[in-house]
C-alpha cells in the first residue's frame, strides 16, 4: 500500500466551488496528472502547462470540470494547489481532488530504504531531478478500465484516436469554462449503447468492444472497487471480468489506486526497455520481473523513474503497424 503523505494543513474551501490544498512536499502537477492523459487533445484530461491541468469527470452527483493550478508564494513544486470546479459534481469532486494529485502517495519510505540506494545511478538521478512526481489515485475504475481496454493489443496512436472519437460522440459537453473539445466521459449506459458501426468507425475490433460492454454492465460493482483497499482481492475482483487480464488490471490500479508495485506485463515495449536498461539486451516479461524483484513493493515507482530518466532502448525491430478493423 502507498504510504499516505499527510498534508501540512487540511484542504480548505476558499469559495464556493474552490479548494486550496498544501501538498506538504514537492508536487509536479503536470507529471502526476499527466499519466491520466492520452495525447495533447485528450477530451478528459488536458495538461496545458506544468502547473495547469484540467480534468473532466463524472461523479455520482453529476458531471464536473476541474482546474488544478498553483497559487501563493514558494518554490514552483511547493506552492499550494488551487482546485476550481464547475458542474453538479463540483462539491463531491473537490472532496477527492487531492487524491487525484497524489495526496495519498509518498516516496519517503522508498527513498529512505536500502532498495532505493541500490537503484542504478540514472534512476536515483531521475528522482533527484523529478522530486514532484507522484502516483495519482482517481478511484474512477469504469473510466480507467475503458481507456485501458481500448489500449489492448494496438498502438498508442490507435487507442488515443479511438478514445477521443468515442468520448466526443457519446460523452457530454464539459460544464463550466473547460478548454474546447473537453467532454464528460460517457455513462455506463452510453457505453453499452454504442452501436457496432461506431466501434468500427473508431477502429475498435469486436473483442475490445465486447469487453467495454462487459465492463459497463458491471459498472456499479467496479465503481465500488474505487474505494476498496489495494490488495490481492482487488486484483482478483477486476480479473473476474472477462477480458481484463494482468496488463489491463495493472494499468487500471496504477491510476485508480496509485499502486506503487503493479507492473504492466505483456506490454509491447515495457519488458524490452527494462531488460535493455539493466542487461543491455532484450528480454521477456519473466526476465523483467526477475530484474525488478529487488524492488518488489515499489516496482511501478522504478518503472516511472526509468521513464522519467529519458532512457530509450535502441530500436531494432520493425514498428507495430496499426490494423484497420473497419472492413472486418
Amino acid at each position: 500500500m502507498p504510504t499516505p503523505a499527510a498534508p501540512s494543513a487540511p484542504p480548505r474551501p476558499v469559495a464556493d466551488g474552490e479548494l486550496v490544498w498544501d501538498p506538504a512536499g514537492p508536487l509536479h502537477l503536470g507529471q502526476t496528472l499527466g499519466v491520466l492523459a492520452r495525447g495533447a487533445g485528450d477530451p478528459v484530461v488536458r495538461v496545458l502547462a506544468p502547473d495547469l491541468v484540467w480534468v473532466v469527470a463524472r461523479t455520482p452527483a453529476g458531471p464536473v470540470s476541474a482546474c488544478f493550478s498553483r497559487t501563493g508564494p514558494g518554490g514552483p513544486l511547493r506552492r499550494p494547489v488551487r482546485v476550481r470546479a464547475w458542474g453538479p459534481g463540483a462539491a463531491e469532486f473537490l472532496a477527492e481532488a487531492p487524491r487525484w494529485a497524489g495526496a495519498e502517495d509518498s516516496w519517503v519510505r522508498f527513498e529512505a530504504s536500502d532498495a532505493f540506494r541500490a537503484l542504478p545511478h540514472p534512476l536515483r538521478a531521475a528522482r533527484h531531478h523529478h522530486p514532484g512526481l507522484r502516483l495519482p489515485s482517481t478511484g474512477r475504475v469504469l473510466d480507467r478500465a475503458v481507456v485501458s481496454v481500448l489500449e489492448q493489443r494496438v498502438t498508442v496512436r490507435e487507442a488515443v484516436a479511438a478514445h477521443r472519437l468515442l468520448v466526443r460522440r457519446h460523452g457530454e459537453p464539459a460544464p463550466g469554462p473547460a478548454p474546447d473539445g473537453m467532454r464528460v466521459p460517457p455513462t455506463a449506459e452510453a457505453w453499452r449503447a454504442v452501436p457496432v458501426w461506431e466501434w468500427h468507425r473508431a477502429g475498435v475490433d469486436g473483442a475490445r468492444a465486447a469487453t467495454v460492454r462487459r465492463v459497463a454492465e458491471r459498472a456499479p460493482a467496479l465503481e465500488r472497487l474505487g474505494g476498496a483497499p489495494l490488495d490481492a482481492q482487488l486484483h482478483r475482483a477486476l480479473r473476474s471480468v472477462p477480458g481484463l487480464g494482468p496488463w489491463t488490471v495493472a494499468e487500471i490500479v496504477q491510476c485508480t489506486h496509485g499502486d506503487p508495485d503493479s507492473v504492466s506485463v505483456f506490454d509491447f515495449h515495457l519488458a524490452s526497455s527494462v531488460c535493455w536498461f539493466f542487461d543491455r539486451r532484450t528480454g521477456d516479461d519473466r526476465r523483467m520481473l526477475e530484474l525488478l524483484e529487488p524492488w518488489r513493493g515499489d516496482r511501478q515507482r522504478v518503472v516511472r523513474l526509468l521513464r522519467a530518466s529519458g532512457f530509450r532502448k535502441p530500436s531494432f525491430a520493425p514498428r507495430l503497424h496499426p490494423e484497420d478493423h473497419r472492413r472486418r
